[in-house]
């Protein structure tokens, strides 16, 4: 099957490229510069460079590609996390969430492009309301992650209209994934909030990566959770994830004193956060993962 990977050369793309090629697909992917066009010849894929803003950028990529899928994986998320200003840093993102997913699917459609698996979120950003572990019946929160909840809808309705699938991902780890929290940990900067019981869900890069290729082989429509089996609360995760990097234990601060510091996005992710069920698709794609918890995978990871 030609895949056609927008978002090639990010975190998940790297992950993802190489075991769509295992499996005999032809895969070109994306990136925004030709600095990284070695590495995704290495992977295996045939590299374009694309910018998921521009239209034109996006028609002529998709065009000369002729995919007969098409994932979207198109984010811009890097640097030093910054909860306190979270619509400012994930303002690119969310242009790519929504400027972005029209642009591939109109070019999808102008090609003839007959599946689309787009990229979501589900780590700790469902209603606030009722239990502590949320499924794809539930709605996510409108309000937990700024102006990126409104840039998710777009993207999830716009997908699910087209037929296509929306993956939504727990937090990533994995190689690169965690090294900035890593870092604020063993500077003891990033402490556990109030009783740190909000849930979060987290999933390996390889699983999120095995998951998305069963999504583009099934060609599965609607919305799934790609999270591991243990959705769980802060105070639980994070300080194995500072022991599992060889870090001293987080310390603890007040809910006033974290709102000053850091912002109400880091206070609801610590203190209300609700985690999600993998169960759907485990159920639908027949999925295993690698690493159930994500206290095996830390551990092997961090370590």
């Amino acid at each position: 099957m030609r895949v056609f990977v927008a978002g090639g050369a990010g975190a998940l793309g790297r992950r993802l490229v190489p075991q769509l090629v295992a499996r005999g697909h032809q895969v070109t992917a994306t990136s925004t510069s030709t600095k990284r066009f070695g590495v995704l010849q290495q992977l295996g894929a045939e590299p374009v460079v694309m910018d998921g803003l521009d239209p034109v950028s996006v028609s002529e990529a998709v065009a000369k590609a002729q995919p007969e899928v098409i994932v979207h994986q198109m984010t811009a998320i890097s640097g030093k996390p910054d909860l306190k200003n979270f619509d400012r840093w994930f303002a690119t993102t969310n242009r790519l969430r929504t400027e972005g997913t029209d642009h591939l699917l109109a070019a999808a459609e102008a090609n003839g492009v007959s599946h689309f698996v787009a990229q979501s979120y589900a780590s700790w950003n469902g209603i606030r309301q009722g239990g502590w572990v949320k499924t794809e019946e539930d709605p996510l929160d409108p309000t937990s992650i700024g102006a990126g909840a409104a840039a998710i809808r777009h993207l999830e309705e716009v997908v699910v209209k087209a037929g296509g699938a929306v993956l939504r991902y727990g937090a990533f780890y994995g190689p690169g994934a965690t090294d900035d929290q890593v870092e604020l940990l063993r500077k003891r900067q990033f402490p556990v909030v109030g009783d740190g019981g909000g849930h979060n869900s987290w999933v390996h890069l390889d699983d999120a990566a095995s998951a998305t290729v069963l999504a583009v082989e099934l060609r599965a429509q609607g919305v799934f959770n790609i999270v591991d089996d243990e959705p769980a609360p802060a105070r639980e995760w994070l300080p194995y994830m500072a022991a599992c990097a060889g870090a001293k234990p987080p310390m603890r601060v007040p809910v006033w004193l974290a709102r000053l510091l850091a912002g109400k996005t880091a206070v609801t992710m610590m203190t209300e956060g609700r985690g999600f069920s993998n169960a759907k698709a485990k159920r639908e794609f027949g999925w295993t993962l690698r690493y159930p918890s994500w206290r095996q995978g830390f551990k092997e990871e961090l370590a």
